[in-house]
């Protein structure tokens, strides 16, 4: 029996007990990487030396250690219950493990996101409110948020779309092709936007300056577009003044939560992609661990609710 048709017994058999997210994370692991891999491969002959070659090494040359890993151990299920089985006699790979190192990006858990934003919405300043919330809800790249203008967002459709940048090294095009795309929104964040607009509007006139359409849509308290640096010097302050429970992140790091929020509750890989304006084997490669991280925390969540 070859790796792929144990696979597929494995999968048929047990994928009914698993919820919706795990099954298509797993999936897509092995259709993606364990059968193209590994799946011409005798399963009771495939040994440790050419398991790490032909599977463990040529993933670490397109993906991030910690995503191999998860990768690594997701297949250790499936050859556990090939042993359990009784279709092999033993894990050859039991104890194999990849080292992961410390350089995966940063991001909240649902729960840790949850404590940002309750406590941004009270207490943040108008602007840092809306973006805050903007950059959580959609995962635009920062620079993308303050490259909107009042044009580029439609509260009749939901909808932002994004045809530029705006950072410290000025105003440009959108990072790839991929970047240039229309991304839906919640009527919440819809709601705050129309409300933070007629803010502005009154920011401005306070300053002297006309409103316009064409305006980028995020202004300081002098009613001048917002910088980056303000931007992330503001959230820094902000969870230090608050003594908030989460970790030290930049505004950045939202993006991440994003794609790693959307991931773990099972949506298609392309469709994240396509939000963040990536390619798939990017948002795998740079969000794939997150995933475990948060399953993870939601057994220990459980766990806690029966104070167990």
């Amino acid at each position: 029996m070859t790796v792929s048709e144990w696979i597929d017994i494995w999968f048929e058999t047990k994928s009914g007990k698993w919820k919706k997210p795990t099954r298509d994370h797993r999936k897509g692991i092995m259709t993606n990487y364990v059968k193209p891999l590994i799946g011409r491969y005798k399963l009771a002959t495939l040994d440790r030396t050419t398991y790490e070659r032909e599977f463990i090494n040529v993933m670490l040359q397109k993906l991030k250690p910690r995503t191999v890993n998860l990768y690594h151990q997701t297949f250790m299920i499936a050859v556990n219950a090939a042993v359990q089985d009784e279709y092999i006699t033993r894990n050859r790979f039991s104890g194999m493990s990849v080292e992961t190192g410390k350089n995966d990006p940063p991001f909240l858990t649902a729960k840790q996101l949850n404590v940002l934003l309750s406590a941004v919405k009270e207490k943040a300043m108008p602007t840092h409110n809306v973006i805050l919330h903007l950059l959580a809800y959609t995962g635009l790249r920062v620079g993308e948020v303050l490259g909107l203008t009042w044009e580029e967002i439609d509260p009749q459709n939901k909808t932002v779309t994004v045809l530029r940048t705006r950072d410290a090294r000025g105003i440009r095009e959108p990072k790839t092709l991929n970047s240039y795309r229309t991304v839906l929104i919640d009527q919440q964040v819809i709601d705050m936007l129309m409300s933070y607009k007629t803010w502005t509007k009154a920011q401005k006139l306070r300053h002297g300056i006309r409103h316009s359409e064409k305006d980028f849509a995020f202004i300081s308290s002098r009613g001048t577009a917002i910088t980056y640096s303000a931007v992330r010097d503001y959230l820094r302050c902000f969870i230090r003044r608050n003594d908030l429970d989460i970790p030290k992140i930049t505004p950045h790091a939202l993006r991440h939560s994003h794609a790693a929020l959307l991931l773990s509750q099972g949506l298609p890989v392309h469709d994240v992609a396509e939000r963040l304006g990536n390619t798939a084997d990017m948002v795998m490669k740079v969000y794939g661990y997150a995933i475990d991280d948060l399953k993870v925390e939601s057994v220990t969540l459980f766990a806690n609710a029966l104070n167990l």
